[in-house]
């Protein structure tokens, strides 16, 4: 799957900063609109080392109200979260009504991470496509409008990104033996990656994966792909500032 992705997709920077504009007054606009109706939003970030996931949260957040979001930077589990079900930290996470929750990682480490490095056995990684399924569809049929991003570069830009980062001294605390180790993993994650897209991108809760090779195009795709989507739940649309209104009874109300 990974292979088809087109990772010559690029944009002009020109273009670049006139979308960006277009695309995060739209997403502050309806952000509010999530506050209002008070739907919960969770955008999960997955993707490879340097892939970006940190530039494109910066520019999804930088115009929208900080009371209105969190973003989660997921490591691997300490405390309580290391002897409970995997599960449990993110559902401790979840977004209250009207707000929106980031997850710079997510429950996918299972399926990729731990996986492969072995934190779990090839039973629990295996029924956890099952699980993490079902939790998804939890979290929709409650009303939760949920976005999934795997943000895929080439092996040869993530080498460059690395050794920019080495050299940068403001980045380099970003580059760890980690992102080295896995790297060197490549094949083994990528068809982790794959078998994850597969069997994890529903109706429900469908994958967008992202080509990231241009961080430009990246970053307008993910925007772009939360504006429209945001625009179809909350049956609001800026561009055309003019509304059906929200839904009636809105799905939120399910949980009663």
């Amino acid at each position: 799957m990974l292979q088809t992705v087109d990772l010559s997709l690029a944009l002009e920077h020109e273009e670049y900063k006139t979308s960006l504009i277009k695309y995060q007054v739209a997403l502050h606009e309806l952000a509010y609109q999530v506050y209002v109706q008070e739907r919960p939003v969770i955008i999960v970030f997955e993707g490879w080392d340097a892939a970006g996931k940190g530039g494109a949260i910066r520019r999804i957040t930088e115009k929208i109200d900080p009371r209105g979001f969190v973003v989660y930077p997921i490591a691997a589990p300490k405390g309580d979260s290391a002897v409970r079900h995997y599960l449990w930290r993110f559902w401790r996470r979840l977004p209250e009504t009207g707000q929106i929750a980031i997850f710079d990682r997510s429950w996918y480490g299972r399926v990729m991470v731990e996986r492969i490095e072995g934190f779990c056995t090839e039973k629990e990684w295996k029924r956890a496509y099952r699980e993490i399924n079902y939790f998804e569809r939890q979290l929709v049929d409650f009303g939760t409008i949920l976005f999934k991003f795997w943000l895929q570069i080439s092996k040869e830009e993530q080498l460059r990104r690395f050794e920019a980062r080495n050299v940068d001294k403001l980045k380099a605390w970003k580059l760890t033996d980690d992102d080295w180790r896995n790297r060197e993993k490549w094949d083994q994650y990528e068809a982790a990656v794959n078998e994850m897209l597969l069997k994890t991108s529903t109706i429900t809760a469908p994958w967008t994966v992202v080509e990231g090779d241009s961080k430009y195009y990246a970053r307008i795709k993910i925007l772009r792909t939360i504006v429209d989507k945001l625009i179809l739940e909350l049956e609001y649309d800026p561009f055309k500032r003019e509304t059906r209104g929200p839904k009636s009874a809105q799905k939120k109300k399910k949980k009663k």
